[in-house]
């Protein structure tokens, strides 16, 4: 099948990478034609605008956009919109609030153009790895896709039921979630679900960690082997994890982590989540604390934190120790 691919970032330069491994053919643009131009010379046809582009796709056309969530996919899907024409397709695999997703479907269909929303995990090593995506939109248009789904998906054989039957697509690494915004629905819990395992992570390593530190009792002090430990738990774990591999790769490098100032971002997913779990009434504590930290690594001391040491002080003469001896 043909694709056109319409930001060439981390994601989007390797998704038409894996797909050309697979016989797929890719238009590909981006708002640096440098991109463009390297691209075109490994593996796709270059375009210089979002105009040569649609004019290079085959009909019925397949636009891809893996562009930031917000006004870059909102301004580039107006676009196409203008562009396409009734039996061509829109996908956004980027992270879009799934709501922008479901307005973007009723807009497009009264022009006759398919809108999918694919929720896409993978990051930088989907190229080797695969991607695993949730899916959402028509599901007709979704299945006549499917040949660009299989292709990016991990490679792993799709096992067969006790029945005989093929079994869901679920096992490959792909699945139709349901309805427009349904995908990005599934991806957002997903994100959300990740900002608290590596909230979780990092405490229990961090507690590993301060475990040697001076204000532990002697007695009580141990001096753990990081990196030996994050290997350890690598094999037969109960929490063995992608994200567990990630760490000990990295303590491997760097025991201390110097490179890192601690400062983390969050994408949008995680906000989104808890605002869905409110819309709910679904209790969420641990995502939503595992936002706040994301919040709190951003700056040096908050007021609240201020606020805590007064009441300290008012009720109990507590006096913060001196900057030197603070962790």
């Amino acid at each position: 099948m043909q694709v056109g691919m319409i930001g060439l970032g981390r994601m989007g330069s390797n998704i038409v990478r894996r797909l050309a491994r697979q016989n797929h053919t890719a238009v590909v643009y981006d708002i640096d034609p440098k991109t463009v131009a390297s691209l075109a010379n490994e593996c796709a046809t270059g375009a210089s605008d979002l105009e040569d582009l649609v004019r290079k796709l085959d009909r019925p056309r397949t636009a891809w956009i893996m562009l930031p969530a917000g006004e870059a996919t909102e301004s580039a899907v107006a676009k196409l919109s203008e562009l396409l024409e009734p039996g061509d397709v829109i996908i956004d695999g980027g992270n879009s609030f799934w709501r922008d997703d479901i307005r973007r479907a009723k807009a497009l269909a009264s022009k006759g153009i398919d809108y999918i929303d694919v929720g896409t995990s993978g990051g930088i090593w989907g190229l080797e790895r695969g991607y695993c995506m949730m899916i959402g939109g028509d599901e007709a248009a979704v299945h006549h896709l499917d040949p660009l789904f299989k292709a990016l998906a991990p490679d792993v054989g799709i096992p067969q039921s006790q029945s005989g039957k093929q079994a869901s697509t679920a096992e490959r690494g792909y699945i139709y979630a349901g309805p427009s915004g349904a995908g990005h629905f599934v991806k957002m819990i997903h994100n959300g679900i990740e900002y608290g395992l590596m909230q979780a992570y990092a405490e229990g390593f961090d507690i590993l960690r301060n475990a040697s530190h001076p204000s532990v009792p002697e007695e009580f002090r141990f001096d753990f082997d990081l990196a030996a430990i994050s290997e350890v738990w690598r094999h037969g774990s109960v929490i063995t994890s992608w994200l567990l591999d990630l760490i000990a790769s990295a303590l491997a490098q760097d025991v201390d982590l110097s490179e890192f100032s601690g400062h983390v971002e969050d994408s949008g997913e995680g906000r989104w989540t808890i605002m869905a779990a409110i819309d709910e009434a679904v209790s969420a504590e641990v995502l939503t604390a595992a936002l706040f930290a994301r919040f709190r690594s951003r700056q040096q001391h908050t007021f609240a934190e201020k606020m805590l040491s007064a009441m300290r002080k008012g009720f109990g003469g507590h006096i913060e120790p001196p900057a030197s001896s603070q962790k």
